[in-house]
């Protein structure tokens, strides 16, 4: 058991939605609060006044001759108040006084009477007196008694309190762990998608939604038990029901002839939301499940489904504005409004809604065509209103506006047939037997399994080429998107089968003759007149140098020849 707490408290720290909606429900919480203690109301004058007791409301009472409603409400629960917080017991009695019953308070430590208030017939509302001031009688005992108890009892209440709070987190992992592993098991099969072994993302979406209510359900239901446990949290809970019920329960949101509230506003919404995620669902059994028995291709299973959600959404969205009360033909200004919205800032959105259209029911390409648009190619996956959905070979998703299949060229591998042919030029040195080289390319191809027999392969020689004898392989397929792997695959079959043959596949050669010789260029005079005054300067600066070299070296061979001398005479 404590491993799983510790588990399921892992999971909740994983959950950054619910910490998000968490922190959304403490900021509307303080704003709430925040405007019941700071904005005073308007005192304004009421023909009844509440009576009241740790903020549960008994009973109203109405003006009398001599004192206001407010006043005497006042009054009665200024004296309530005192009682609850006495120890002593406290009995309510009914006494006449002029025709009409007096409802007092007897305490056991005092032989004086506590007045509360007087029932007059304005309090009954048309009815006898005496029946009012019995049922006010009971309420106001059951009252008393209970805030005496709560206030003699307060650390049981705590922890009442702390071990509901503690049940709630221990259901609420419970409720989580159950929804995780166990419901799979229980939903039928017909809900799994084939293709992947998962439900929809609709269904699912649909189950998280169901695990939110439930658990929403379950911590309001402990939240409102422990707030009713003490007085102190439940005056405080029922000012901000109060406060919470006039502002979003007030209908303030004219439609028509109705208005709607901020709760009817989001209950709408609510409502259209499981309507749309019922269409997807519904959408998605029919494609994976009824649609598929039918033997329908795939693009016209797709087509249908698209139909029969939008459909589904379209009456459903009617239905419900209906029973909602709404005016549809308010929706008349609305509708003009969004045309013009449409023929202005929505232009590449109905650009792109018409193309769907028009590729959903025209079907120049369907879902499972392999088709090339622009620098893309791949499978195509999902038409939508907007945008198509295309899976590259690289298994990479690529959304694409629907104007761009009807404004620019498409290629679709698929369209009508799904044969196609794949052309695989080859060359031969030369020197190569042409009869021999058809002979291994035809071998190649047909004892391939993806080609086709009907049409059989053929083998063109095309040229003769600068460094070989080119051939051309002609073979047909039926799997457009395997057309790379076929060709690989033929590739290496025909350099093994003309490596076992002996024939040559050449590379390109080049010979390259060098011949010496003059190069005329063309130089500017001004550069010329530049390089001939160098050209001179250099000459004249080696003559400077060389006349400067014989010098030295006539030197040198004179003092050579003395010291011979001088040797010699020694």
């Amino acid at each position: 058991m404590i491993h799983f707490f510790r588990s399921s408290i892992k999971f909740c720290q994983r959950q950054q939605v619910w910490q998000r909606v968490g922190l959304a429900f403490l900021a509307t919480f303080v704003i709430v609060v925040s405007h019941v203690v700071t904005v005073p109301v308007a005192a304004q004058p009421q023909e009844t006044a509440p009576i009241e007791v740790d903020g549960v409301t008994l009973f109203q009472v109405s003006s009398s001759e001599k004192f206001p409603a407010e006043q005497r409400a006042e009054m009665v629960n200024k004296n309530l108040q005192e009682l609850i917080h006495s120890s002593t017991s406290a009995t309510v009695t009914i006494e006449n006084s002029q025709g009409l019953p007096v409802l007092k308070v007897n305490r056991g430590d005092r032989q004086k009477e506590l007045y509360l208030l007087t029932v007059n017939r304005r309090d009954a509302l048309g009815n006898p007196p005496q029946a009012t001031a019995e049922r006010w009688k009971r309420k106001l005992q059951v009252a008393i008694n209970r805030g005496q108890d709560e206030r003699a009892n307060v650390w049981r209440l705590v922890l009442i309190s702390a071990g509901c709070l503690f049940l709630a987190v221990i259901l609420n992992s419970l409720l989580g762990w159950f929804w995780r592993t166990r419901l799979s098991r229980l939903l039928p099969q017909a809900t799994v998608d084939p293709t992947t072994g998962q439900q929809p993302q609709s269904l699912q979406f649909l189950f998280k939604f169901v695990l939110f209510l439930l658990r929403a359900v379950l911590w309001i239901t402990a939240i409102s038990y422990i707030g009713n446990l003490l007085p102190w949290t439940r005056i405080w809970m029922n000012r901000l029901l109060a406060a919470l019920r006039g502002t979003f329960a007030t209908q303030f949101i004219p439609a028509g002839d109705n208005s709607y509230s901020v709760l009817d506003v989001a209950l709408l919404l609510i409502l259209l939301a499981g309507v749309m995620n019922l269409a997807k669902t519904v959408q998605h059994l029919l494609r994976t499940r009824v649609l598929r028995a039918t033997g329908l291709n795939r693009g016209a299973q797709e087509a249908v489904a698209f139909v029969a959600n939008y459909v589904l959404l379209f009456i459903g969205t009617l239905v419900l504005l209906q029973l909602w009360g709404f005016d549809l033909s308010s929706l008349t200004v609305f509708a003009s409004v969004l045309g013009v919205g449409i023929g202005l800032g929505l232009q590449g959105f109905a650009k792109n809604f018409i193309s769907g259209m028009v590729l959903i029911f025209e079907q120049p390409i369907k879902v499972g065509d392999f088709i090339t648009v622009g620098d893309y190619q791949g499978t195509v996956e999902r038409i939508n209103v907007r945008s198509t959905e295309i899976r590259t070979l690289d298994q990479i998703s690529i959304i694409i506006p629907n104007s761009e299949f009807l404004e620019s060229e498409v290629v679709n591998w698929d369209h009508g047939t799904s044969i196609s042919r794949l052309q695989i030029p080859v060359g031969v040195s030369y020197g190569s037997n042409p009869a021999k080289v058809r002979e291994a390319l035809m071998d190649a191809a047909t004892e391939y399994s993806g080609v086709l027999k009907d049409p059989a392969p053929r083998v063109f020689f095309t040229e003769f080429g600068d460094s070989s004898l080119n051939f051309m392989l002609l073979v047909w397929i039926d799997v457009p998107k395997k057309q790379y792997v076929i060709k690989s695959d033929l590739n290496f079959r025909i350099e093994t089968i003309l490596r076992h043959r002996n024939i040559e596949i050449p590379f390109p050669q080049r010979d390259l003759h060098v011949r010496s010789g003059k190069l005329p260029l063309d130089l500017p005079e001004e550069l010329i007149t530049s390089f001939t005054q160098m050209s001179q300067s250099l000459e004249v600066w080696l003559k400077q140098q060389s006349i400067k070299g014989i010098a030295s070296q006539d030197h040198t061979a004179t003092n050579a020849n003395s010291t011979n001398q001088d040797n010699a005479n020694s």
